[in-house]
């Protein structure tokens, strides 16, 4: 079967390492490319080619600002990744409740004794 491409959705785009740690950079805020591929130790033309694919699925928004061009997260294109995993949660959350449940069992039955 066929790869789907990077731009098909969110899910492909952030199958990439380095544009996960993109995301990871514009939590903290605005930046230029040039500055994204310096911490990414990147070139500039790669650092754009990802900046693009998590543009275009809708992760990354960017302004022009006088000569630059700054790239910020729009956290809003995660939701379907937010919503896919809040099932994984839901389900570890409910093993850690049955966990705990199993080791106060033993704790009183351990107080019994």
């Amino acid at each position: 079967m066929a790869r789907a491409a990077t731009t098909s959705d969110v899910f492909n785009a952030i199958a990439e390492p380095q544009r996960r740690e993109i995301l990871v950079l514009l939590r903290a805020g605005e930046r230029p490319v040039t500055e994204l591929a310096v911490e990414l130790g990147m070139s500039q033309p790669r650092a754009s080619k990802h900046l693009r694919v998590l543009r275009e699925v809708g992760l990354v928004r960017d302004r022009k600002a006088g000569k630059q061009r700054l790239y910020g997260l729009d956290a809003r294109g995660l939701r379907p990744i937010h919503e896919w995993t809040g099932g994984f949660e839901r389900f570890w959350n409910g093993s850690f409740d049955r966990l705990d449940a199993y080791v106060q069992d033993l704790k009183q039955a351990r107080q019994e004794d």
